[in-house]
This record gives C-alpha cells, structure tokens and sequence, in this order.
C-alpha cells in the first residue's frame, strides 16, 4: 500500500504547542487530557470525480457513516459526533472496545460505520441513534448485538500527555498505526501516497459502499473546523422526470428543489431531489412551473391510494428536522439532466444538481435501468 500502508514506516517526529482554539460551544466533562472535548472536526471540501496528484498527498478512503472522535481517560470514553453531541450511550460495544482495545489516554478522529453482508449500511446507522432517555436500555443492547457498529480511525490528535494536532499528517499517521489497531469494532483506515493505487480504490471498492476518497497533505497539521482535507466523489448524469417541486428554505413559494421520478414500468417513483440553482434561474424556474403546477383535485402518479410497491414525496424520516414536507405537483412531462454521487438501493444518496432541461428525452424513456449497480465487493477485504 507504499509509504501510508497501515504498516508503514516511522517518520521524523515534529513538536510544536498545542492550540486550543478548536473548543465548540457545547459542554463536556473535562477528562484531563492534552485535548479535551469537544473538537470541532477538520472537513473537506470540493467533491472532484478525478484523484489529484501530487508528491506531498496521501489518500484514504471516504467512509460512509457517523464522523466521531474518540476521547479515552482511562474508563471514561466519550464518543463526539459531528454536532458535538456525546454518542457514547448509543454505542456501548465501541466504548468497550476502546476500553480494550486503546491506551489509556487518547484522542482519536474516525467514522462509525455498520458493515452487514460485506458492505456498508448507512440506513442500519440512523436506526442506532436513539432518544437517550433510552441509554442503557433493551433496545440500544438489541442493536448493539444485532447490528454492531465499527469504528475506522483515521487521525490521531493526543495519546499520553501530548496533543499531536499540530504536527504533520505524517507525523500523525505513523502514530495511529504504531497502535496496531485490528479489533473488529476498533480498525485503522488503509491510507496510501500511490496514486494508482487510490484510483483502484476509488473505482474498486464503491461496490462496497465507500463514498469515494479523502486526500490529505501529508505536511499539514489538524485544523478543526476548517475545510483542509479534498474530496473525491463519483459524479454521474441521470436524466430523470420532473413532476413536483418544494418551496424554497427562505420563502416557500420560490422554487427550492426539483422532485424527480423514475419508472418502473408504468409506476413513477420519486428518486431524490435536485437542486442548485442561482438566484437567476430559480426565479425563471418559479415563474414556470408556478403557472404549471396541478390542484389538489388533478390526476397525479404520486396522488391517490398509494401502494407499499411505489416511493412517493412527501413522507418524514428521522433527519427532517422539522422541515416541511410539503411539496406542489407537476405534470410528469418534463425531464431534466442532473448530476449526482450515487444512489442508496433505488433513492439517491445525496441531492442531485441541476444540469439542463430535456426536451428531446421522453418522460417514459426515464427508467431505473439508470439506476448504477457496482460490483459487490467484500469490504471487510480491503480493511485487512
């Protein structure tokens, strides 16, 4: 795997004081350690669908799941997640592994993942989160037995009495893999500087369920908050039926987003959103589909008895937030090229961007057949 293989070789060793201008503005108990919590978390940014090159870049793979660091005071564990929640409660077979499995003080930046039938389940996650009235009860040890999570670590920010967070990637690297971590709740990330090497993962291992990769400079401290590490993301064209469109966040009868539909058949089923749009086109759009849009009483593939076969708008879920669900019909005769990542089974993963309109595409001729399949690949491969 080269130079930033999980077994590695030792590199020179940098020492600089710490910052601690990365606390967030949520309380935490205060463990001691040369980093406390909460840290806000250092991101990426951008989403290219080509893997940079460069002498001083070092690549990992982008995992789908929950970004959490890890904080161990001996038998305290706390489990940070992105918002600064403390998630430990939900996850009471990662906070024993950690108790096992790390030293005894140590701060650590990861992702929780579920991996089932040798791939990622990203829906499996959202179903561990529980009301943490709950902690402690039958359901999250339910879950945690039935649809244990794992923790890929992929930074290493303090261990002993020394925060690393303003040393090098490099330096950093070779300390999380010095822990040897191969617990199967408890792994270390595969990282490489081979550039051929990340592009075989990037296109490889998708039927796994990875999100792409996350390519870092290998010189560059851990800088919370900020958008220091890249992207790479698959990016594809679909073209897909337009029939609905929700208001906008900041005023409900502007556009917002596009529905879009596929068929099965003859059944249309809502894929996704697209969005994207500038303030230009969003008015130009608002002024069409305003005059198009059907009433309640008209005939529409996403109105009526609705059968537990076919995926309509409109239904909340645990990440609405509070977010209206209210969306206007259209006449299913239009159809829009957009870009996207991937899909999750038949929906699409993330909101898809707008590209064009379609007038030369038929609405029929839009079918799941565009649906992409990766060849399945055994995930629990590659993390060995």
């Amino acid at each position: 795997m080269g130079l930033w293989s999980t077994r590695c070789p030792g590199t020179r060793r940098m020492l600089r004081a710490p910052c601690h201008d990365h606390l967030m503005a949520t309380d935490m108990p205060q463990l001691g350690l040369p980093v406390e919590p909460p840290v806000s978390p250092m991101l990426a940014a951008g989403g290219d669908p080509s893997v940079p090159v460069g002498p001083l870049l070092a690549y990992e793979p982008k995992w789908d799941g929950f970004r959490a660091l890890i904080f161990r005071a001996v038998d305290s564990v706390i489990i940070q997640g992105r918002g600064g929640d403390d998630l430990a409660y939900a996850f009471p077979e990662i906070v024993e592994s950690a108790k096992v499995h790390l030293p005894e003080r140590v701060v650590l930046d990861g992702e929780l993942v579920i991996i089932r039938n040798g791939v990622l389940d990203f829906p499996a996650m959202g179903a561990r989160i529980r009301p943490r009235s709950e902690a402690g009860g039958r359901a999250i040890t339910e879950m945690s037995e039935r649809t244990p999570a794992t923790y890929i670590a992929f930074d290493l920010l303090a261990i002993g009495d020394e925060s690393l967070m303003d040393r090098p990637y490099a330096d950093r690297r070779t300390a999380l893999t010095d822990l040897r971590l191969s617990d199967l709740r408890m792994r270390t990330t595969p990282a490489t500087d081979d550039h051929a090497l990340a592009t075989q993962w990037f296109h490889r291992f998708e039927g796994g369920g990875l999100d792409g990769l996350i390519v870092k400079d290998v010189t560059a401290p851990y800088s919370p908050g900020k958008r220091s590490l890249r992207k790479v993301k698959h990016q594809r064209t679909l073209d897909a039926v337009v029939a609905g469109w929700r208001g906008h966040a900041k005023n409900a009868d502007e556009v917002g987003s596009l529905l879009l539909g596929l068929y099965d058949g003859e059944t249309l089923h809502h894929v996704g959103v697209a969005s994207g749009f500038n303030a230009r086109f969003r008015a130009e759009l608002t002024d069409l589909l305003s005059a198009l849009t059907l009433t309640e009483a008209a005939d529409h593939p996403w109105r009526g008895e609705a059968t537990p076969q076919q995926r309509r708008p409109g239904a909340l879920n645990r990440w609405s937030r509070g977010r209206s669900s209210d969306w206007h019909a259209l006449p299913p005769d239009r159809v829009a090229e957009v870009t996207f990542d991937q899909f999750e089974g038949d929906r699409l993963r993330h909101v898809a961007r707008w590209v064009r309109w379609r007038p030369d595409r038929a609405p029929a001729s839009c079918t799941v057949e565009q649906i992409p399949h990766p060849d399945p690949v055994d995930i629990a491969t590659f993390l060995s």
